[in-house]
């Protein structure tokens, strides 16, 4: 038996979407940062999960059968494969960018079978919340309730207090609290998960992680590092392009990328006194990238200022925005 469920992570900017997403999956595929914004688009994540057929909850059923196969030598495997949406924080936008962010959430909800929605554990339920739920209601999407971030919780009170104003504004299939930081309660959403997922054929091979072609990815660990070393507001100024990629003979990925600013002072900031704050950030990037690709990896950074870019059609279609 073969099973599929598409889910799309949706939430307000900075509760930790992409956190989750990469606790779910096991492994970091989206970046990460303290700031809002961080995630710009959508980004597919993958999970294809197989079992032997003897642990299906189901088994009692199927004894003939498994014992069957038992005798013939041959194993009989049940898989799930999670496709998995994590979305820009629904916000107002303010530029064109801004503008394809929130069209981006949209296209991430109607394209699940179930929607996870991500919310802190304090404080009322925001108004784009509402607004996601409203969308969800409209599309009969079932909906699971992340309450994130309960490590920062002293007083479960205020936890059972989120919980109680959120039941009264939807039927949930599910509330369940969790903490991406500390990995607690990522096996109970992904229990709940599996229950929603539908028999049917996989869309993707078993082995494949995201649907982002290489250099994005790269980009997007350029642009996570420029979100942690950079400050107020000229990581929202930014952006990166993978120029040139070339796998060499051996086995070194040699990538040319440029870093976008806004302004031109910014150009400045960005590199640092003797160039050394790029050197930095470079640095950390490149790292990441060897864990990520397996590869040993040269990496050049330049930078470019390239006015009202977040406006600007053609250049956010060249940066994939």
């Amino acid at each position: 038996m073969t099973k599929t469920l598409f889910a799309a992570l949706v939430g307000c900017p900075n509760v930790g979407k992409s956190s989750i997403l990469n606790r779910l999956l096991g492994r970091k595929l989206a970046i990460v940062s303290p700031k809002p914004q961080t995630t710009r688009s959508k980004i597919m994540g993958v999970l294809t999960q197989t079992m032997p057929a003897e642990r299906r909850a189901d088994a009692a059923i199927n004894d003939e059968f498994i014992g069957a196969a038992t005798e013939t030598g041959e194993r009989e495997t049940d898989s799930t494969q999670f496709v998995f949406t994590d979305t820009p924080g629904l916000h107002r936008p303010r530029t064109l960018l801004g503008e394809n962010m929130v069209k981006a959430v949209g296209e991430g909800i109607a394209g699940g079978d179930l929607a996870v929605l991500v919310t802190e554990p304090k404080g009322e339920p925001r108004p784009a919340e509402l607004e996601l739920l409203q969308r969800c209601q409209k599309l009969k999407l079932p909906v699971i309730l992340a309450v994130n971030k309960i490590d920062t919780l002293d007083s479960k009170s205020l936890l059972l207090e989120k919980l109680a104003r959120f039941a009264a504004l939807y039927d949930f299939a599910a509330q369940i609290p969790v903490s991406a930081l500390k990995n607690d309660g990522i096996d109970a959403l992904m229990a709940e998960l599996e229950a929603h997922a539908a028999e049917g054929p996989h869309f993707f091979p078993d082995d494949t992680l995201t649907d982002q072609p290489e250099r994005v990815l790269a980009a997007e660990i350029i642009r996570e590092k420029l979100l942690l070393n950079l400050q107020q507001e000229i990581p929202h100024e930014t952006a990166v392009l993978v120029e040139s990629w070339e796998e060499r003979s051996d086995g070194l990925i040699s990538i040319g990328a440029a870093i976008y600013c806004g302004k031109e002072r910014h150009k400045g900031m960005i590199l640092g006194k003797g160039g050394e704050n790029l050197k930095k950030i470079s640095a950390s990037a490149r790292a990441d990238m060897e864990r990520f690709f397996g590869a040993r990896v040269y990496l050049r950074c330049f930078v470019k200022s390239r006015e009202g870019w977040q406006n600007s059609a053609g250049t956010l279609k060249e940066l994939g925005l």
